[in-house]
């Protein structure tokens, strides 16, 4: 091992590196991350990361490994070499399809397979309001998740004025546009701040989310706001709007509404999607994803967990269901506690402000103006595929 090992920053470990374009491997220094193995070459800061999911070894990781080979789909060809027990250990934890135990599974009777086919056949017939159905939701055109998404946010909103300040606006735009931009996403997320004093934040299809005055005023901070609104991202990423929608009515009449159809139950999609709510894997997953996109927005998670704590007060304080009634906090959400210790479990990274002060300020102005949202056009078809 080269004596600049000795020197990595802290929880990060000496590896070498092969893109398998050339017959040369590089020092890099790996770490095992929230999502995959993230890779950094020596004297740089670009981070790649190999998801767990898409990783192959060299041999089974066995108890007394004293050090692993990687491959990954998400970089075909490339090799990562690592000579180090601790994070062979480490790595069974993360990716245990990796283990010896699942080499030996792998290998078992043709019978086996029959039987877990049969078991999995039950399984996702069990599940298949869920997982198909997202699939589904994925192959819809954007302007018609668009069109569905403008008609939720009218019926949600209905009696309640969009608030426009300017200051307020442009400082949530430039904070949509970071967490945006973190995504990977060509196309922003379309935020809007609407003077209603629930504390609650929804997403909508089509890439737009709802904040609320109640939560922008309950917030202590920014980087609070721009924890929420992550984790709203994750909610769009995950098509989980999109899926509850198509779950609840059927792909059929999602189809005929956003062609035109049916224009008064178009109108109540808002309705309904408040009321369906998202299950506690789907709450999960927007969290593991609203982590992601603070990280890579280089925004400190503590935000997030510092609302958690927030909920989780008002939650202890709430003897008769009063509190809770009126801030309508989701209570088909993961417990609380369980979230926070999540986000509290994250690793520090550098990270700057979600908004500086004066923008943080003006944000909280937002509402100081107001005006009657846009109605979306009923009449509007969409109908290209």
């Amino acid at each position: 091992m080269p004596s600049n090992a000795t020197s990595l920053p802290s929880g990060e470990t000496y590896a070498r590196f092969s893109d398998g374009k050339s017959a040369a491997a590089r020092d890099t220094s790996v770490k095992l991350g929230l999502t995959g193995v993230e890779i950094r070459e020596a004297n740089s800061a670009r981070v790649v990361t190999w998801p767990y999911a898409s990783l192959s070894a060299g041999e089974p990781l066995r108890t007394h490994a004293i050090d692993v080979l990687l491959n990954s789909t998400a970089q075909p060809g490339a090799s990562l070499f690592v000579p180090n027990s601790e994070f062979a250990r480490a790595l069974r934890k993360s990716a245990p399809h990796l283990t010896a135990g699942a080499e030996r599974w792998r290998s078992a009777r043709p019978w086996v397979y029959g039987a877990a086919a049969a078991v999995g056949l039950i399984a996702a017939v069990y599940a298949a309001g869920w997982s198909p159905i997202r699939s589904l939701a994925s192959t819809l055109p954007q302007t018609w998740r668009e069109r569905l998404g403008e008609s939720a946010v009218a019926s949600m909103t209905d009696g309640y004025k969009l608030c426009v300040a300017d200051d307020g606006v442009q400082s949530l735009n430039a904070l949509s546009l970071r967490l945006s931009k973190a995504a990977g996403m060509d196309t922003p997320f379309k935020v809007a701040v609407y003077d209603w004093p629930l504390l609650n934040a929804f997403a909508v299809p089509g890439g737009q989310i709802i904040m609320t005055k109640g939560l922008i005023e309950k917030a202590g901070s920014a980087d609070e706001v721009a924890g929420v609104l992550a984790h709203e991202m994750g909610h769009g990423i995950e098509l989980h709007p999109e899926t509850g929608i198509i779950r609840a009515i059927g792909l059929a009449a999602a189809v005929e509404l956003m062609m035109g159809g049916s224009g008064g139950a178009l109108a109540n999609m808002g309705l309904l999607l408040a009321q369906i709510g998202y299950t506690r894997t789907a709450e999960h997953e927007a969290d593991i994803q609203a982590l992601r996109l603070l990280k890579q927005a280089a925004i400190a998670n503590r935000g997030l967990g510092d609302f958690f704590k927030r909920v989780q007060t008002i939650e202890d304080e709430d003897k008769f269901g009063k509190t809770l009634k009126q801030y309508n906090l989701l209570r088909t959400h993961p417990p609380t506690a369980e979230r926070e210790k999540l986000v509290r479990e994250q690793a520090d990274y550098l990270a700057t402000p979600a908004l500086d002060a004066q923008r943080w300020q003006d944000l909280k102005g937002i509402c100081s103006r107001t005006a009657q949202p846009p109605k979306p056009d009923e009449n509007a078809k969409q109908t290209e595929l």
